[in-house]
């Protein structure tokens, strides 16, 4: 049992629950692209990005308690 490799399930959640957030990626992306050319360094997209990561999370909830021992 000691050999044995641990792996997190969570990250494996997360790869696949990010395709279900494929709308909130875009925006985010979108942000990106928009705000690229901002030299004063004032415009950003952490709401986007916390929109996407929330999205991931709540998809990847769903599953991982169940998978948790």
């Amino acid at each position: 049992m000691a050999d044995e490799e641990v792996s997190d399930p969570k990250a494996l959640l997360e790869e696949r629950s990010k395709a279900k957030c494929v709308y909130q990626w875009y925006e985010y992306q979108k942000c990106v692209k928009r705000i690229e050319d901002d030299e004063t360094g004032q415009k950003h997209c952490t709401g986007q990005y916390f929109d996407y990561w929330k999205c991931v999370d709540k998809n990847v909830a769903e599953k991982l308690f169940d998978s948790l021992k």
